[in-house]
């Protein structure tokens, strides 16, 4: 054991003391993790750095630790102002320190607003209380974040191929140093490591065209379950990175890829897929899942490490080290998962307003892992509209003109060839109520070679004017004159489209196993892919 650590554990020990306290203390608890100790007092958290150098980090000297204290207060008020308070110096002596004293500092500890444990995403997930409504807060936080986040600028070396793929590469070196693997292990790692190396070779061009299209900013770096609460009815995201700007001015799709990839982790794979699909619907960041594979298994691979090195800082002989290994070995396990690509299909729905696409593709692409592309969504983003604005709906008037109909279809089929290419099942849920819709689809899919079906969505007409006057809120802005005109306009599809139409009565309880199962018969495609 080095001095500095001697030193610190005496500190930290005497910091479990109230008298070393400027405020009243109760129910004083420790949490440790690889890099920091986090004193929680009641009203207030501190957190001190370890005086360590792991190659990512360097806490190694106090005034690096000071460096980063107040970097982790600066960067955190971005998505928690609310939570972070400011950088204290603990004075004295390790053996009766103060906090806030005078004199000499001897640490510096980031004080942060408490809130209980329990608002944090992974205890919610763990009592059943993380619901949509918080992942979908989440989604909104995040892309609205991204979108205000500053963009890396060309000539700093965020974002560029060679800074991208160094911590994929000192991932694999730091497990192999501090690690006692299996066999299993070493051929998981020595497989991993090379679909790493091959794929970044093969997306160097697309990681290049990312960062010069905006896709790299200063980003928070580590948003994980962990890194995330509900407090007072909103989410707060918080322990960003501070201590390494390459792991925070990253592609955007890094920073979504480790929240899907540990919600996967904590078998939420329905979560996941909904906090992806919010993301990238208010975003609109499509083109980015080109690289969300690689990412993911990044991302997988950064856990991966952190077990490991937790590992070895365990007693051998505690149950704490098999239980790291074993988290080691399923995130090895994850991150193998996501190497393996499936076959895509193209899904389009096709329905009268208020017949229920939304609404029930929403639950299909929880359960098979697609994307779905929104055209009430996408019509606003072509004229520059949030999804919630008001379009002023009129038939044949302002953004549903025939001419801004063809150019939002224009942007559906480009988007959702962007996704196909990614190697992604896509959900186009749009009316498409002539027949030259569904053909330009269908031209798509056998371009792209891959599966095509058609989800015809119908309910009578009195039920979906029931449902209009209903509607409250959301990306439609189709009202009753808008669903009369659809009622008079509806065209049958061609002959040549039946052998793809599934009809799903909206009125009738919706089975989505049925769906998809009816979608690989038409397509002869298991859908499942995230």
């Amino acid at each position: 054991m080095s001095a500095d650590s001697a030193a610190s554990g005496i500190l930290i020990a005497a910091l479990m003391r109230a008298e070393a306290y400027d405020h009243p203390v109760r129910d004083i608890r420790l949490i440790e993790t690889h890099i920091s100790w986090v004193i929680l007092t009641g009203d207030y958290v501190y957190k001190i750095k370890k005086p360590v150098n792991l190659g990512f980090l360097d806490f190694s000297t106090l005034a690096q630790r000071r460096h980063c204290c107040m970097e982790e207060v600066r960067l955190n008020r971005r998505l928690a102002p609310a939570l972070y308070l400011g950088v204290v110096t603990v004075t004295g002596t390790p053996e009766q320190p103060r906090l806030g004293g005078v004199g000499a500092a001897i640490e510096y500890a980031v004080r942060m607003a408490q809130f209980p444990q329990q608002a944090q995403f992974d205890r919610m997930l763990g009592s059943g209380l993380l619901a949509a409504r918080h992942i979908d807060a989440v989604a909104r936080l995040i892309a609205d974040f991204h979108r205000q986040a500053a963009i890396a600028r060309a000539g700093t070396p965020f974002g560029d191929p060679g800074t991208v793929f160094k911590p994929v590469a000192e991932n694999f070196q730091q497990i192999h140093a501090c690690t006692e693997r299996t066999a299993p292990a070493r051929e998981r790692l020595a497989r991993l490591e090379a679909w790493s190396r091959e794929t970044f070779e093969r997306l160097a061009m697309v990681i290049t065209q990312r960062k010069n299209g905006g896709g790299v900013r200063e980003c928070h770096g580590d948003l994980h379950l962990r890194n995330l609460a509900w407090v007072d009815d909103r989410p707060l995201a918080f322990d960003c990175i501070e201590f390494n700007p390459a792991l925070r001015w990253i592609d955007v799709i890094s920073e979504v890829a480790f929240l899907v990839m540990d919600l996967q982790d904590h078998d939420a794979a329905r979560l996941a897929r909904r906090f992806l699909n919010g993301y990238l619907e208010r975003g609109g960041h499509y083109a980015g899942l080109r690289v969300l594979p690689f990412y993911l298994v990044y991302r997988a691979m950064v856990r991966a490490k952190v077990e490991a090195i937790r590992a070895v800082q365990t007693d051998p002989e505690g149950p704490g080290r098999e239980h790291g290994l074993q988290a080691f070995q399923g995130y090895l396990a994850l991150a193998e998962r996501y190497t393996s690509a499936g076959r895509p299909v193209l899904i389009l729905t096709r329905g009268l307003s208020a017949s229920g696409k939304t609404t029930l593709t929403q639950v299909l692409l929880e359960q098979l892992g697609a994307v779905r592309i929104r055209s009430d969504v996408e019509r606003k983003r072509l004229f520059g509209l949030q999804a919630e604005a008001d379009g002023q709906a009129a038939a044949g008037q302002g953004i549903y003109t025939p001419a801004a109909g063809r150019r939002t279809y224009g942007k559906l089929v480009e988007l959702a060839g962007a996704v196909l290419e990614a190697g992604f099942s896509v959900i186009v849920d749009a009316a498409c109520l002539g027949a030259e819709q569904p053909a330009l689809f269908r031209s798509l899919a056998d371009a792209h070679n891959v599966g095509f079906v058609i989800l015809e969505f119908h309910a009578p007409a009195d039920v979906l004017r029931e449902r209009i006057v209903r509607r409250t809120g959301g990306a439609s802005d189709a009202n009753l004159d808008i669903l009369e005109q659809q009622l008079v306009t509806w065209e049958a599809l061609p002959d040549s489209d039946s052998a793809s139409c599934i009809r799903i009565d909206t009125q009738a309880p919706f089975d989505a196993r049925a769906v998809q199962a009816a979608i690989e018969s038409r397509t002869g495609t298991t859908v499942t892919i995230l």
